[in-house]
């Protein structure tokens, strides 16, 4: 077992020039303001809107800091420098859904078109996938409403609830996800299905669940998403597991803290519910790492993605590891970060022989400028995670500069 430490800041940003690492350092120190942040929040898709020219300088900035391209093709010069340093790639289309028919068969069409590019390319192993990419909201709403949770880990979905028209919609759905999965299987693709909201998660949980008893047979092929800031997500990786076991499928699972933590709470409030997600930090820590444990045990069979930019919880993955006789590399445990955060962690863990990838969005500036917002947003309000990002630039300038 190698020594890791997420301190290495030579390994950590080997891959940057110093220009890149500089500006960098200008954006974190920038997204270390709030007051900024907020006027940029506010600004930015403003200026879009009425067609100011800051396309270009967005571009040049928080643009080319967290996404690796507005197309395709452009995410290879990306993937390509990832790949010398053994860090893979997570595709991701970073554009939010639009509702509408016309619409959902777009999004799956781009789904299809990237797992096809991703299989001619030797550095990306998955496609992550949205499901409100390409279902309606609403539907999904009502369906989670009817549905219980022992019908939901056995991909149960409660049909019953629907009128006619509104099961035909949900096939047009299934067929979706199951042409993506299919195409998938046959380039070599994982599919990783994104979280949502939890008053519209069941169904996606019930419906992931049928696509890995289909799929998930000979080789893992589709993933879903646990966010363990819910309390009751802990028990649902331990019992997805028992029902992969019991119906002789491989489970995949991508282990993230959650994303919607202040509109849960705020949803949950409004309509005199009791919240969702766990009190503390301290809470939701304990079941990642419990997670975690559970996963990594090899006698469980799970294939777990650690998405995390928490340094203990990647470390005690590693440690987990090597207390089980497992190696570093070890094709049942894949690290990744998201592109543009957490370099210290992404490039150290890579270094020791670890599988990891960024989450790497595309698409046009002007579509992904939400994404953006929420990585600035984070980033202002996440404790600590500016500040050590900034440090550890500039420790890794002053390395350089000492050269």
């Amino acid at each position: 077992m190698a020594n890791i430490s997420f301190d290495n800041t030579k390994i950590a940003f080997e891959y940057k020039t110093d220009k890149e690492l500089k500006k960098a350092k200008f954006l974190f120190a920038s997204m270390g303001k709030a007051w900024l942040v907020n006027i940029g929040l506010k600004l930015t898709p403003w200026a879009l809107k009425v067609g100011l020219p800051v396309k270009g300088l967005i571009r040049q900035t928080i643009f080319s800091q967290f996404v690796g391209g507005e197309s395709l093709q452009e995410t290879s010069v990306v993937a390509n420098k990832l790949g010398k340093f053994n860090v893979q790639v997570i595709l991701d289309y970073g554009v939010e859904g639009k509702e509408g028919e016309e619409n959902f068969d777009k999004a799956r069409d781009i789904f299809i078109q990237s797992i096809q590019y991703a299989s001619t390319q030797s550095n990306i192993p998955f496609m992550s996938v949205k499901l409100t990419g390409y279902a309606r909201f609403g539907l999904l709403q009502k369906l989670h409403e009817a549905s219980n949770y022992n019908d939901i880990i056995r991909g149960i979905v409660p049909l019953d609830s629907l009128n006619e028209n509104e099961k035909e919609e949900w096939n047009r759905i299934v067929n979706r996800l199951d042409i993506i999965c299919s195409t998938a299987k046959n380039k070599n693709i994982g599919v990783l299905v994104d979280a949502e909201e939890t008053w519209i998660q069941d169904p996606v949980d019930a419906l992931t669940i049928q696509m890995m008893q289909k799929y998930n047979i000979e080789k893992t092929v589709v993933y879903n998403t646990a966010q363990l800031y819910r309390k009751d997500r802990l028990q649902f990786v331990k019992d997805s597991c028992h029902f992969a076991k019991e119906n002789n499928f491989k489970l995949g699972m991508k282990l993230v803290r959650g994303a919607y933590m202040d509109k849960e709470r705020e949803r949950a409030a409004l309509l005199n519910y009791p919240s969702p997600i766990n009190e503390t930090k301290q809470a939701t820590d304990a079941d990642y790492n419990a997670a975690i444990e559970f996963c990594v045990n090899p006698s469980n069979g799970v294939y777990i993605i650690v998405g995390s930019h928490n340094e203990y919880s990647n470390l005690y993955a590693t440690q987990l590891m090597e207390k089980f006789g497992l190696p570093l590399h070890y094709d049942r445990v894949h690290f990744s970060q998201l592109y543009g955060m957490s370099d210290n962690i992404s490039f150290n863990l890579a270094k020791a022989g670890c599988y990891v990838s960024k989450y790497l969005p595309f698409g046009p500036i002007k579509d992904v400028i939400p994404y953006l917002m929420r990585r600035a947003q984070e980033n202002a309000s996440v404790s600590g995670q500016t500040g050590r990002e900034l440090l550890l630039i500039k420790q890794e300038l002053l390395r350089r500069s000492s050269e």
